[in-house]
């Protein structure tokens, strides 16, 4: 069976069976070398048992990859003698509060600095666990930052935008012309959580910018949130994985993670999905959440 047949199914919700499709490709690749290929693209489990050892996890993803699939390291170290994660610099003081992990080294364009008995890629663990919809580990937060003071008005809630994605895929980002439709919502403090705003169309006249943030910042200012907006992108797993309440806006393509036709995600309990009804429709989709917005400010704020 081909990739598309495993996202189908991923999308479908029929994890058990896109599994077997993994096992069959894992099992045809023995042998054979991917560290020619460009870096995201390489795997790294062979499919043995960890049980018992010394686990190199390689985040060779996104940072919103590794956000995302850290959770697993308490299960992870429940069965291997040392977990040991080879994650980007920049998360490196989020990642040292996340339970289940032994060592922690800076990932690089070199080889890591550590014994092992078995690597994996960060995300190969769904397969790894044969994770299905009944047993994603889904307990948030499992990040954790205290909230950064910010100047606010404590009778209205606090919500960020992200309204940019990164190169990686264009289509995700919203143009700012209607991102700021939102902005013009009553009753909210506006708080503006987009990496380089000022470049991705910002004018500055209109929501607070709390600047360029390191990553542990830029935690504490989503944790500080009542209400984080943002389409699929870093800002969405790092705000679902610290609970915050968080609206991820998508293409009507997404990502298998969103899987299809439906409005939440197993992965993060506090996350609402709105989706492109059209492709590359994003006006609707920002009308309706400019409806919800208004039912949110009415709802009552701790």
């Amino acid at each position: 069976m081909t990739s598309d047949a495993w996202l189908d199914l991923m999308r479908g919700g029929r994890w058990k069976e896109a599994w077997r499709i993994k096992d069959a490709q894992m099992a045809a690749r023995r042998g054979e070398s991917c560290w020619h290929w460009p870096r995201h693209e390489q795997y790294a489990w062979n499919g043995d048992a960890i049980d018992g050892k010394r686990v190199l996890v390689r985040c060779y993803h996104g940072l919103g990859d590794t956000l995302q699939f850290i959770r697993y390291m308490p299960m992870l170290r429940g069965r291997a003698r040392e977990v040991i994660v080879w994650g980007q610099a920049k998360l490196t003081p989020l990642l040292a509060r996340v339970d289940g992990i032994d060592r922690l080294l800076p990932l690089h364009d070199g080889t890591p600095q550590a014994e092992f008995d078995i690597d994996i890629e960060i995300m190969e663990l769904p397969h790894l666990f044969r994770t299905t919809l009944d047993s994603v580990p889904s307990r948030v937060p499992y990040l954790h930052a205290s909230p950064l003071p910010m100047p606010r008005d404590r009778s209205r809630p606090a919500v960020g935008l992200v309204w940019q994605a990164g190169e990686w895929d264009a289509r995700r980002s919203i143009p700012y012309a209607i991102a700021r439709r939102l902005l013009a919502v009553r009753g909210i403090d506006w708080f503006i959580l987009q990496p380089d705003a000022h470049r991705a169309g910002w004018p500055g006249d209109v929501g607070q910018w709390p600047g360029e943030l390191n990553l542990i910042d830029y935690a504490r200012a989503v944790r500080a949130m009542d209400l984080v907006i943002t389409i699929d992108s870093m800002p969405a797993h790092m705000a679902g994985a610290l609970g915050v309440p968080t609206w991820t806006l998508l293409t009507d393509d997404p990502d298998w993670r969103w899987m299809l036709d439906r409005d939440d995600s197993p992965w993060y309990p506090t996350m609402r999905l709105f989706r492109q009804r059209e492709p590359g429709d994003w006006g609707d989709v920002v009308e309706r959440v400019a409806v919800a917005l208004t039912q949110f400010t009415q709802a009552p704020t701790d």
